[in-house]
């Protein structure tokens, strides 16, 4: 019986790894640099700059975190170095 697939698995972590960060840099970065144009769209009352700044990118980190976890735990299982339940 052959090991796991190493570099498969790491090619296949590394790419999620970019994507996560990616995503996470957007939500950081290029999201608050557009605050004052984003203010001209109001939902809801809230202008969407402060909203993006005070909850809405708190909110995607969290939801990036869930996808993140489950991502890899299918990465894992795929390459077969999942841990048991």
């Amino acid at each position: 019986m052959a090991g796991p697939d190493t570099e498969g698995h790491w090619g296949a972590t590394s790419r999620l790894m970019w994507i996560a960060l990616a995503i996470w840099a957007f939500f950081s970065f290029v999201i608050h640099f557009f605050v004052t144009w984003l203010n001209d769209i109001v939902i809801l009352g809230f202008p969407l700059g402060f909203y993006m700044a005070a909850q809405g990118s708190l909110i995607a980190f969290v939801v990036l975190l869930f996808w993140f976890a489950r991502r890899q735990d299918a990465i894992d299982r795929e390459f077969g170095v999942a841990e048991e339940d």
